[in-house]
């Protein structure tokens, strides 16, 4: 949801530093690797050394900048499918990351240890994952076979949105509930979102199967 209400805001925000980029000479394939490499650097290495407030605010200004790639390959007109892959492959490689380290502070530290939460946040980082993957893969393969799937109340901005204030307000101290709470959500709301994006294409395959039949018996009369 946040990624289609934010977007307006996002192009408005950082048109200039596209501008920028632009001028200076920076690609947006440069812009798309660098922030991939600084979000895996930090979820992979300050969450499990027990950084996680560290990691929650340097990956949180990163991916605010995410939609930085797609406004400069427009304004030089680089705009190309190969970046359209590589983006979307590497923001999976991003968030996989994210989780991971998560997950990796958890065990390595026992947080939610005094509460008796560990195995449970383990567990719900642990289900969190693969619903963020499939939510993901199921837009583009919706996409890919020629049908729509941008559906779902857990997308990639809502998701990182959640996993990173659970983490921060956890990391300052907050009960491990809080994180427990996120990263809850994220596993249910994940699975419902592939749920409905499931649905969404049987529904448009269905409704393409039904026109083809008619289109089928209007031409033999």
């Amino acid at each position: 949801m946040l990624s289609r209400s934010g977007r307006p805001l996002a192009q408005a925000f950082f048109g200039p530093i596209a501008r920028l980029c632009v001028r200076a000479g920076i690609s947006a394939d440069a812009v798309t690797i660098t922030g991939t490499v600084a979000v895996v650097a930090c979820a992979l290495i300050l969450y499990p050394l027990g950084h996680p407030v560290w990691a929650s605010w340097i990956i949180g200004i990163t991916v605010i900048f995410d939609s930085l790639d797609g406004q400069i390959a427009r304004l030089t007109g680089t705009a190309s499918r190969w970046g359209a892959f590589l983006d979307s492959t590497l923001d999976r490689l991003a968030d996989s990351a994210i989780f991971c380290g998560i997950l990796l502070w958890i065990t390595r530290w026992n947080i939610g240890a005094t509460a008796g939460l560990t195995d449970w946040l383990a567990l719900a980082c642990l289900a969190a994952l693969p619903a963020a993957l499939c939510t993901s893969y199921a837009r583009a393969r919706a996409e890919a076979v020629g049908f729509t799937a941008n559906v779902g109340i857990s997308e990639r901005a809502d998701r990182l949105v959640i996993v990173l204030l659970g983490a921060l307000i956890t990391g300052y101290g907050a009960s491990a509930w809080v994180l427990l709470v996120a990263l809850g959500y994220l596993a249910v709301a994940g699975w419902i979102t592939v749920a409905q994006r499931m649905v969404t294409v049987y529904r448009q395959s269905r409704a393409e199967h039904g026109a083809g039949e008619r289109v089928g018996q209007g031409s033999g009369q």
